[in-house]
């Protein structure tokens, strides 16, 4: 008799749970706020305004607080990779200004050189302008 029983109950259950008849999920969250606060009001509350937000958004409350969170991290991520490409862009730019300071310089000594190589071939070093 007994495992009769409980094979009816087990089918029973495992019809709730296994097939959505009923949203037990929305039930869990305030029935546990209950029992363990002892607050019914609150527990009513918390389950209407899951039952509103599911109503006007489709999502309940969990999916369209994570979507929210995605959105946040989203937009941070663009922000830092918008500040990481104009650092980038002021790295590049005192780059190419140090080159072109460089480059002139070299090219000053260079010229220096040459003169002097000149100099000493033509015999005018003794000579001043």
């Amino acid at each position: 008799m007994k495992f009769r029983l409980y094979r009816i109950l087990i089918v029973i259950l495992s019809f709730f749970f296994l097939t959505g008849f009923i949203p037990i999920f929305s039930f869990v969250g305030p029935s546990l706020t209950v029992i363990t606060s002892g607050n019914v009001y609150k527990a009513s509350a918390q389950f209407i305004i899951n039952k509103k937000i599911e109503e006007e958004t489709g999502k309940n409350s969990l999916m369209l607080i994570k979507e929210k969170l995605d959105k946040v991290e989203i937009d941070k991520k663009i922000k830092k990779n918008s500040l990481d490409e104009e650092l980038r862009k002021l790295v590049e730019n005192r780059i190419k200004i140090t080159r072109k300071k460089l480059d002139d310089q070299n090219l000053q000594k260079l010229v220096k050189k040459r003169i002097n190589i000149t100099r000493s071939k033509l015999n005018l070093n003794n000579i001043t302008q």
